[in-house]
C-alpha cells in the first residue's frame, strides 16, 4: 500500500515515509476515509529528536506483519507534535486522563469522528514490564471495534466530555493578588527545591528556566532566598552533563538527579529560554561563568542551528550511529591521546576527574566537579588562566568531535521557537554589546516576517522554502514579545509596527470573549475541541505569553483597557499560579509586571546626534518591568504612543522616564538619567 508522507516537509514525517505502514498526514483525505470505511484511526504523534520514537519505528512501524495489521484495520495518521501542538495537546490530555501519564511517541486510537478511546506512549513489540505487545493491542482493539463497539464508544464519549471541560476556562472564582502572593509562590518553589543537587523534584530533572526567571524577578526586588535558589540551580546545570561543555548548548533534560546523564537531544526552545535566564542572572550577580554560558550557548545556536537565510532549526537528534548520545561521549584513551602533555592532562583531569571506567556505561560524560575559583586556588593560578586553558581544551575536543557522525538536524523553522531565540538574542545584543547577536536577531526577524507570513496571516512552520500551517496563539504572542525586544535593541520602527499588526490579528482570531485566548484560530474547524492550554510545559503556554505581550503593548501605547483585560485574566489564574508555580511560571512574570513598578523610557535624539550616551546607562543592569523606545527627532508617525508629544531639551538627546501616567522631569544628563532609572516610585514628577 502507498505511504502518503513523501511530499511532507516535516523531517519527522519524512523519516516514516518509507515505512510499510500506510501513513497519512493529518488531512481531510485521511479523516474522510476513516468515515467512509468505518475504521478507527491510529494516531501516532512524535518528533524528530525523540529517541523512543525512533525505537518504536524500528521495532514496529518497519515490521511488515505489524504494518499489515495496521493497514487492514486502521486508518494510520502520523503527526509531528512540533508542527501541530493543537493535536498534541488534545490527545496528550486524553492519554493522561486514560493512563495518568504521557510522553512520546504518543499512540492514540480514535473513532472516525476523532474521539479517543484508548492510548498510551511507547508500546514494545513483545510484552515487557507489564506493557502489552503492540501487535496484541492492535488485535484486541480490532476485535472490540468489530464486536463490542458500544463499550469503546461509551469510553470515547466520556473522554470527549472531559476534553471539553479541560478546554473550557471560566474566569470567575479567582482571587486578587498582591506582593504577598509572590511570596507564596516563592515559598512553594522553595518547598520542592533540591538543595543537594539543584533543581526541582527527583529524576528525571527538567531545567525549569521559566521558574528560574521568576526567581530572578523576585531577586531584583530584593528577595535573597529567591536569588540563592536561582544561582544554585544555574550553577548545577552549567557544570556539564546536561550542558555540553565542549560545544555549548543544553540537552533536553537530565535522566538522573545530579544533571550528569542527559536525554541527549538539543532543542531550540531550551537553549533560548536557558540562555536568557543565564543572561539575567549575570546582570544581577556579575558572575562571569553565567556570561560565558550565555555566549557559548548562543554561539552554538548560531554555529549549528541556523539556516543561511536566518531562521533557527528546531533540534538536534539524540541519536547517531543508532546509539543515543554517542556523539558526546569519550573514553579515557581518546582523551589521553588528544592531550599527551602532562600539564594539560592534569588540568583536564582536575576539572573532570577522568577515570578508565568512566561515569556512564563505560564512557565519560564531561561534568565539572568544582568551580573555576576553587580549581584556580588548588592549582595556584588565576581564574582567568584556568578559563583560557579550558577554552583551549574544549576547542581541541570540539575539533576532534567534528569528525564523528553528527546527530541529524530537524531543520524545520518554527515561528514560536524562533521567536523565543530572537528575544534572547535581542536582549543579549544590547546587554553584552554584541553586534553579531544584533545582526543575527535582525536577520531572523526579517526571515520570519518575510517567509512565515502570507496575505497578512502568520504561519507556523517553514522548511526548504515552503511555509505552511496556520500559526497558533503561541506563535503570535511569542513573536510580538520578540519584536518588541528587538525594537528596544534596534530602534527601527518596523519592528514595533510588525508587533502591533500581529497583536491586532491575535486579538481578532484567537480571543475568547469569556477571557484569555484560544490556542487555534477561529478558522480551524477540524478539531475535536478548540484547545485552550493554560499550564506551561517545556515552552510557555500561549495564554501566558499573550498576557505578557498584551502588557508590553499596553505600555507602549498607553492602553489602559488592555491592562484591565490582562488584570481580569490574571485574577482568574492567580490561585493555581501561586500554589503550583512550576506549572504557571510564565504567568507569574505577568503577575509580577502588574504589581510594578512599571517604567516606560522614551529617548529622543536630534538628527545628527548620538544616543549612546543615554542608552548605555539603560542597559547596564537588569531592568524588568521596563519598556523603552528610541527615535530620532523630529519623530516619524511609525513609533509608539510612548514617543509622541515629547520634545528634545536644548537640542540634546533627551530621556523621559515615566511610571504609567506620571513622568519625571526630562533629562539630558546621563547621571541624572541613571538616578531616575534606579527610582522605585515617582519622585520629582513634572
Amino acid at each position: 500500500m502507498p505511504n502518503h508522507l513523501a511530499n511532507q516537509t516535516s523531517p519527522y514525517l519524512l523519516q516514516h515515509a518509507h515505512n510499510p505502514v500506510e501513513w497519512y498526514p493529518w488531512n481531510s483525505e485521511a479523516l474522510q476515509r476513516a468515515q467512509m470505511e468505518d475504521k478507527p484511526i491510529f494516531l501516532s504523534i512524535g518528533y524528530a529528536a525523540c529517541h523512543w520514537c525512533h525505537v518504536m519505528e524500528k521495532e514496529s512501524f518497519e515490521d511488515a506483519k505489524i504494518a499489515a495489521v495496521l493497514n487492514e484495520n486502521f486508518i494510520c495518521i502520523k503527526v509531528d507534535r512540533e508542527e501541530r501542538p493543537d493535536l498534541d495537546h488534545i490527545y496528550m490530555t486524553a492519554v493522561q486522563l486514560l493512563t495518568g501519564s504521557g510522553g512520546w511517541p504518543m499512540s492514540v486510537f480514535l473513532t472516525p469522528d476523532l474521539k479517543p478511546f484508548y492510548g498510551g506512549t511507547y508500546f514494545p513489540p513483545v510484552k515487557s514490564h507489564g506493557v502489552p505487545a503492540f501487535g496484541e493491542i492492535l488485535r484486541t482493539i480490532n476485535h472490540l471495534w468489530r464486536n463490542e463497539r458500544e463499550n469503546l464508544l461509551r469510553v470515547s464519549d466520556k473522554l470527549q466530555q472531559r476534553l471539553v471541560d479541560e478546554a473550557s476556562w471560566n474566569p470567575a472564582g479567582g482571587e486578587v493578588f498582591d506582593s504577598t502572593s509572590l511570596t507564596l509562590a516563592t515559598a512553594n518553589l522553595e518547598s520542592r527545591y533540591d538543595w543537594a543537587q539543584g533543581g526541582w523534584g527527583p529524576a528525571p530533572k527538567f531545567p525549569q528556566p521559566m521558574a528560574i526567571e521568576y526567581l530572578l524577578l523576585q531577586a531584583e526586588r530584593g528577595d535573597q532566598q529567591a536569588l540563592k535558589m536561582a544561582i544554585h540551580a544555574l550553577e548545577a546545570m552549567q557544570s556539564g552533563g546536561m550542558y555540553d561543555v565542549v560545544g555549548g548548548g543544553f540537552h533536553r533534560y537530565s535522566t538522573d538527579a545530579r544533571w550528569l546523564v542527559p536525554h541527549f537531544e538539543k532543542m531550540l526552545y531550551d537553549n533560548a529560554l536557558l540562555a536568557r535566564a543565564y543572561l539575567h542572572a549575570w546582570l544581577l550577580t556579575g558572575q562571569d561563568s553565567f556570561r560565558r554560558t550565555v555566549e557559548q550557548t548562543l554561539n552554538f545556536v548560531l554555529r549549528e542551528m541556523t539556516h543561511p537565510l536566518g531562521g533557527f532549526f528546531s533540534s538536534l537528534d539524540a541519536d547517531s550511529e543508532d546509539q543515543e548520545g554517542i556523539f558526546y561521549l569519550w573514553t579515557q584513551a581518546e582523551l589521553r591521546g588528544l592531550f599527551p602533555t602532562q600539564p594539560t592532562w592534569e588540568l583536564l583531569n582536575a576539572v573532570y576527574f577522568i577515570s578508565e571506567s568512566g561515569n556512564f556505561e563505560g564512557k565519560i560524560i564531561l561534568q565539572r566537579q568544582e568551580s573555576i575559583s576553587s580549581l584556580a586556588d588548588k592549582l595556584g593560578t588565576t581564574e582567568e588562566h584556568c578559563v583560557l586553558e579550558l577554552n583551549k581544551i574544549h576547542q581541541t575536543l570540539l575539533q576532534a568531535r567534528s569528525v564523528r557522525t553528527r546527530p541529524l538536524t530537524d531543520d524545520k523553522v518554527l515561528t514560536s521557537w524562533n521567536a523565543l531565540m530572537l528575544q534572547t538574542l535581542a536582549e543579549a545584543a544590547r546587554y553584552l554589546d554584541r553586534t553579531d547577536y544584533l545582526a543575527a536577531a535582525q536577520k531572523n526577524a526579517d526571515f520570519l516576517l518575510n517567509n512565515l507570513q502570507h496575505a497578512g496571516y502568520l504561519l507556523r512552520s517553514w522548511r526548504n522554502g515552503q511555509a505552511h500551517q496556520n500559526a497558533y496563539l503561541e506563535d503570535h504572542a511569542a513573536l510580538i514579545i520578540a519584536l518588541l525586544e528587538l525594537y528596544q535593541s534596534d530602534s527601527d520602527p518596523r519592528w514595533f509596527q510588525s508587533a502591533k499588526h500581529l497583536f491586532t490579528r491575535m486579538d481578532a482570531d484567537y480571543k475568547d470573549p469569556l477571557g484569555g485566548f484560544f490556542d487555534t484560530p477561529v478558522t480551524e474547524t477540524s478539531l475535536l475541541v478548540r484547545p485552550k492550554a493554560l499550564q506551561d510545559n517545556a515552552t510557555p503556554s500561549g495564554n501566558a505569553l499573550a498576557a505578557y505581550a498584551t502588557l508590553l503593548l499596553a505600555a507602549y501605547e498607553g492602553r489602559g483597557d488592555l491592562y484591565q483585560q490582562v488584570q481580569k485574566t490574571l485574577d482568574s489564574i492567580s490561585y493555581p499560579a501561586f500554589r503550583y508555580p512550576l506549572a504557571f511560571a510564565e504567568w507569574l512574570k505577568s503577575l509580577d509586571y502588574l504589581l510594578g513598578p512599571q517604567k516606560q523610557v522614551a529617548i529622543l535624539v536630534p538628527t545628527g546626534a548620538f544616543s549612546s550616551v543615554l542608552t548605555k546607562s539603560l542597559w547596564v543592569a537588569f531592568r524588568p518591568r521596563l519598556v523603552s523606545a528610541t527615535s530620532t527627532y523630529p519623530l516619524s508617525k511609525d513609533g509608539p504612543e510612548l514617543l509622541q508629544y515629547r520634545p528634545v531639551v536644548n537640542h540634546l538627546p533627551t530621556a523621559y522616564v515615566c511610571f504609567g501616567q506620571t513622568c519625571l522631569v526630562p533629562t539630558t544628563d546621563p547621571e541624572e538619567f541613571t538616578r531616575q532609572l534606579a527610582a522605585k516610585k515617582p519622585a520629582n514628577a513634572d
